[in-house]
C-alpha cells in the first residue's frame, strides 16, 4: 500500500514475536531459582523438626526481594546482559542459604553452644545485592576500569599482604583482617583487583609478550626480558605461602597470572613456564613451612588420623579430610535426602570449603554433579561473553574473571575430595562468609556490565538524506 508519504513500513515491537525477551527470559529463571530454595528450607526444617521453620514467610520473602532488586538494576542499566548469570549466582546464593540453616540445626543439635549463622549470611547477601546494584548503576563503560592498572595492582598488593602483619591465626592461616568487631578476607577481593590489572596490563603488552625465545623440546620459550612480571608474581605468590600459609590464595593468584598470559598470548610455553615455577615453589614452602606441610601431609595420609598418635606421620593433627570422604561415601548417588544425614560430624569447617560434603552427603554424586555444573555453567556464560565482546581489554577482563570463579571452585573442590590439598578457601557463592559473599557478587556486577556491551545491538546508520531528496520523496 502506498500513499502521499511512500510505502508504508510493519513496525515490529520488541516483545511482541511471541519470543520471550533476555529480561523476561531472565526474571522467570530468578522466580524458579527462588522457588527451588523455598522448598529447600521448608524441606529441611521438616525433616529435622517436623514443622516448618518459624518466620519462614519473612525469609522467602527476602529471598524474593533481593533477587528482584538485582533485576530492576540489571533491567534499567544493562538491558542487553546475558540474562543467565543472574539467575545462577542467584541460586547459588539461596543453595548455600538452605544449606548452612541445615547445619545450624545440627550443630545446635550436636553443639548446644553453637550459634545460627544463616540469619548472618542472609545480612550478607543483602548487603551483597546492594553493592551489586551500586557496581550495575555506577559503572557505565568496563573500560574505565582499565586507566589506572598500576594504581590498582598498588592497592591490591597492599591488600593482599596486610594479613600478614595481624598478629594471630585462623585455623592456622593468616588471611583475615580485623577492624574492632568486624573481620573481612582482603584475599577474596585482591582476585577481582588482579584480574583488572591483568587486562589492562596484557591488552598494552600483549606484542611484546607472544614475541618467541629460544626453541626447546619442540617448544618455543619466552624472552627472559618477558619472563620479569612472572618471575615477581611467582616470587609474591611463594610470599603469600610462607608469610600466611595461604596455599588457595597464592594457588589463585598464579593461575589467574598464567591462564591469563595464555588466553592473550595463545602459547602453551607460558602454561608450562608457570606450572613448573608454581610446582617448584610449592615444594619447597610445603616442605619447610609447618601449616602448609601439614595439609600436604593430610592429603597424602588421611586414614591415618585413626591410628594411635604415636604412629600417626608427623603434622598430621585433623580427621577432617578422612570425615569428608566418609560423608561422600555414605551419600552415594542419590544421597540420604535433606536433613538425614550426619554432615556436623566435620565439625567447623562444614559451613566453609566442607559445605560440599553436606552436599555429597544428602544430595549425592548427582546433587554434587549439579552444583558444578551450575558452576560450570557461571564460567561457560563468562568465557561466552570474553568471545562476543569486541574490545581487547573486554576480553581479557570477562575471561579472567570466569577464570577466577572457577580456579577457586577447583581448589575448593579438590581439596574436599582428596584432588589436591586442602586449602581453607570459601566456596564461592556456596559457603558462609560475608567477604567471599560480598566480592563474589560484584565479581557478577562486572561480569554482567561487560556482557551489557558485548550483547548491545549495533547503532543504526545514520542516513544523510538532502532537503531536495527528501521534498522529492513527499512528492
Amino acid at each position: 500500500m502506498t500513499g502521499r508519504r511512500g510505502p508504508a513500513k510493519l513496525a515490529v515491537r520488541p516483545g511482541r514475536s511471541g519470543r520471550l525477551s533476555d529480561r523476561g527470559l531472565e526474571l522467570v529463571l530468578l522466580l524458579g531459582a527462588v522457588l527451588i530454595c523455598c522448598y529447600g528450607y521448608a524441606e529441611t526444617a521438616l525433616a529435622l523438626t517436623g514443622k516448618l521453620p518459624s518466620g519462614m514467610a519473612t525469609t522467602c520473602a527476602a529471598a524474593a526481594v533481593l533477587p528482584l532488586v538485582c533485576h530492576v538494576a540489571v533491567r534499567r542499566f544493562a538491558r542487553h546482559a546475558d540474562p543467565l548469570i543472574l539467575p545462577l549466582a542467584t541460586l547459588l546464593s539461596g543453595l548455600g542459604l538452605v544449606l548452612i540453616h541445615r547445619l545450624d540445626i545440627a550443630y545446635q543439635t550436636h553443639y548446644h553452644h553453637a550459634t545460627a549463622a544463616a540469619p548472618g549470611q542472609l545480612m550478607w547477601c543483602a548487603i551483597a545485592v546492594a553493592v551489586f546494584a551500586g557496581a550495575v548503576v555506577l559503572l557505565k563503560d568496563h573500560r574505565r576500569l582499565q586507566r589506572y592498572p598500576y594504581v590498582t595492582v598498588a592497592m591490591g598488593m597492599v591488600l593482599l599482604m596486610a594479613p600478614a602483619f595481624y598478629p594471630g591465626d585462623v585455623y592456622g592461616a593468616k588471611r583475615w583482617i580485623f577492624i574492632g568487631p568486624l573481620s573481612f578476607q582482603p584475599g577474596e577481593f585482591v582476585k577481582i583487583v588482579i584480574v583488572v590489572f591483568f587486562a589492562g596490563y596484557l591488552t598494552m603488552r600483549r606484542d611484546a609478550l607472544a614475541l618467541a625465545g629460544r626453541r626447546l623440546m619442540g617448544m618455543y620459550l619466552p624472552r627472559g626480558r618477558q619472563l620479569g612480571p612472572v618471575a615477581a608474581v611467582w616470587i609474591l605468590s611463594l610470599l603469600v605461602l610462607i608469610f600466611e600459609r595461604d596455599l588457595g590464595t597464592s594457588l589463585i593468584f598464579f593461575g589467574l597470572l598464567v591462564i591469563m598470559l595464555y588466553v592473550a598470548t595463545e602459547r602453551t610455553s607460558w602454561v608450562v613456564c608457570g606450572v613448573v615455577m608454581f610446582a617448584i615453589g610449592a615444594f619447597v614452602v610445603g616442605s619447610f613451612e609447618p601449616h602448609v606441610h601439614g595439609r600436604v601431609v593430610a592429603w597424602l595420609h588421611p586414614m591415618d588420623i585413626f591410628l594411635p598418635p604415636d604412629k600417626r606421620p608427623p603434622g598430621l593433627v585433623s580427621d577432617q579430610a578422612a570425615q569428608a570422604l566418609f560423608s561422600f561415601g555414605s551419600g552415594g548417588i542419590l544421597g540420604t535426602g535433606l536433613g538425614e544425614g550426619h554432615p556436623e560430624l566435620i565439625g567447623f569447617a562444614g559451613r566453609s570449603d566442607f559445605i560440599l560434603t553436606t552436599v555429597g552427603e544428602e544430595l549425592g554424586l548427582v546433587g554434587v554433579t549439579l552444583v558444578i555444573l551450575l558452576y560450570a555453567l557461571l564460567a561457560e556464560r563468562g568465557l561466552r561473553t570474553a568471545l562476543t565482546v569486541t574490545d581487547p581489554f573486554g576480553k581479557l577482563l570477562a575471561a579472567g574473571l570466569s577464570t577466577a570463579v572457577m580456579l577457586q571452585v577447583f581448589v575448593v573442590c579438590g581439596g574436599v575430595t582428596g584432588l589436591i590439598p586442602l586449602t581453607g578457601k570459601a566456596l564461592p557463592f556456596l559457603a558462609q562468609g560475608g567477604s567471599s559473599m560480598v566480592a563474589n557478587w560484584l565479581l557478577v556486577a562486572v561480569l554482567i556490565k561487560v556482557s551489557d556491551t558485548a550483547r548491545r545491538p549495533p547503532p543504526a546508520p545514520a542516513t544523510d538524506v538532502s532537503a531536495a531528496e527528501t521534498q522529492f520523496v513527499r512528492l
